[in-house]
């Protein structure tokens, strides 16, 4: 026993490397109550989220937390996380609720600089934000001035320049605006976000991407007053799957062209989805006079449930006169079942001197809700339409 006794001894003192490898990592944490949040719901917490956004995105240890802890509540004004960070996996964890200010005059912009967002987080690779939160963006007031004045109003939540993000479990509820924007961020997953804004709610995307690929969004629940999704300009290798979407107007590929603008996304891929009361379904929109392209596009194994444009590409979208159109080409429809509570069940509306080209529509079968025929209508739009119900005119039929 005693020899025993001496040989650990001996081994805790001469291998101190090695009991170190065995002790637990420590992975540093930086809780927002101390730098001074209070988590009361009432008082600015702004400063002390500064402060621990700087030591967590400072700190030389690998993969540090930000804690936003459970049960308490902080008002933030307009808040900018920037990167780079010294990690290069950098957490946030939010357990708790982050408010905006309850009234438009209530809010403070830096400098009245960047009014454009609420929360911003840019140039950090490597970042997950999770956790069983919710973030209040108190967009009533917004929504108010917007029909009464068309106010400019901020995105809730943006992403910049940001690679591998990660986020997941989070609650989003009544943005000023858009919910959550992705810009110039490439590998992103997203997944198991439940957004809520009411139905008339002007302009409350759930999520808006550009200039970004290699993004996945899953396993989602969104009900907004506009697009669940909208991918716009830049935006490739994006792949949407098992969301539950309504009220909103659908998934949406664009609006691209405005203004004339050259534009174009490509490679767009939206499985497994259901929409539920939608203004839209599964919709490709680009404005007359733009340029650019929408193309390699597929919607497959999407149940609608009294959509009123379940299957929609609107290649005239707030048309005027112009030579120039979005070319809108290899676009697939492929499993889509359920139910229309317009008439119109299928539109394909493309310009006449661009076409749309191969437009392929699969195992369509979408009947009415309220027991009347149900339509397709189509204009210059050339592809193949297979077991299709409604019948679409314009398609040759398999």
């Amino acid at each position: 026993m005693k020899f025993l006794f001496v040989v650990l001894v001996i081994f805790v003192v001469v291998s101190p490397c090695i009991c170190a490898r065995l002790l637990p990592y420590i992975i540093p944490s930086f809780n927002v109550l101390d730098y001074g949040a209070v988590g009361n719901g009432k008082n600015d917490e702004t400063q002390a989220f500064v402060d621990a956004w700087k030591d967590t995105c400072s700190a030389i240890h690998d993969s540090p937390t930000l804690l936003i802890p459970k049960g308490k509540t902080f008002i933030l004004q307009p808040l900018w996380f920037q990167g780079p960070c010294n990690s290069t996996t950098v957490y946030v964890k939010l357990e708790g609720t982050i408010k905006a200010p309850n009234k438009i005059e209530a809010w403070k912009w830096p400098n009245n600089n960047e009014k454009e967002t609420w929360i911003r987080f840019s140039e950090i690779n490597g970042l997950i934000i999770y956790g069983s939160g919710q973030i209040d963006g108190q967009g009533a007031p917004w929504w108010d001035c917007y029909s009464n004045t068309n106010c400019d109003r901020p995105t809730a939540l943006h992403f910049h320049a940001c690679e591998n993000l990660i986020l997941r479990g989070l609650t989003h509820i009544n943005s000023p605006r858009n919910h959550i924007s992705l810009n110039a961020c490439h590998g992103s997953h997203i997944s198991k976000l439940h957004i809520i804004a009411p139905n008339e709610s002007p302009n409350t995307d759930g999520i808006d991407i550009a200039e970004s690929s290699n993004v996945i969004i899953e396993n989602s629940k969104m009900e907004t007053g506009d697009d669940c999704i909208a991918i716009n300009h830049g935006s490739s290798s994006i792949n949407i799957i098992g969301i539950f979407c309504g009220p909103g107007h659908g998934i949406s590929v664009g609006s691209l062209g405005r203004n004339g603008a050259d534009e174009s996304v490509e490679n767009i891929y939206v499985r497994n989805c259901t929409f539920n009361g939608t203004t839209n379904g599964a919709r490709i929109k680009t404005w007359m006079g733009g340029h650019g392209y929408a193309r390699k596009v597929t919607f497959e194994d999407i149940i609608v449930i009294e959509a009123y444009n379940p299957v929609i590409i609107d290649q005239e979208y707030n048309p005027y006169d112009s030579v120039h159109a979005v070319k809108v080409s290899d676009v697939t429809f492929r499993n889509i079942r359920g139910t229309s509570i317009s008439k119109h069940a299928i539109q394909l509306n493309c310009d006449e001197a661009i076409s749309c080209t191969n437009i392929i529509l699969e195992g369509i079968n979408i009947t009415s809700s309220i027991g009347e025929e149900v339509h397709a209508s189509c204009k210059n739009a050339k592809g193949m339409c297979t077991s299709c119900i409604p019948y679409v005119p314009c398609l040759s039929q398999e």
